[in-house]
C-alpha cells in the first residue's frame, strides 16, 4: 500500500452504473417469501431471484383489473392442468 493516493481526478458515485429504467430500492420481505423466490431460482438451475420477483409483480399488476369471470376461468384452467 502507498502512504498517499491522489484522488484529484476521481469521480463521485457508484462504480457500476445502474441500467436505465431500473431504480435501487430497499424493501423488507418476509423471510419465507424471499426463501421461496430463491428456491425457485435454485431449482431452475440459476438466474436472478430479483428478476423473478419483478416478473411476479408485473403479472400481479396485469391482473389487478382482470374481471372476476376471467380470474375464475384462469384459475380453473391452471388447476385442471395441474391435476392432469
Amino acid at each position: 500500500m502507498r502512504n498517499e493516493y491522489d484522488f484529484s481526478s476521481a469521480k463521485r458515485g457508484p462504480v457500476v452504473s445502474v441500467p436505465t429504467g431500473k431504480t435501487r430500492v430497499t424493501i423488507r420481505l418476509d423471510d419465507d417469501v424471499l426463501a421461496w423466490f430463491k428456491r425457485q431460482i435454485h431449482e431452475a438451475g440459476g438466474g436472478s431471484y430479483q428478476a423473478l420477483i419483478n416478473q411476479a409483480l408485473r403479472e400481479h399488476i396485469g391482473r389487478v383489473g382482470e374481471p372476476l369471470e376471467a380470474t375464475l376461468r384462469r384459475v380453473i384452467r391452471e388447476e385442471l392442468s395441474h391435476a392432469s
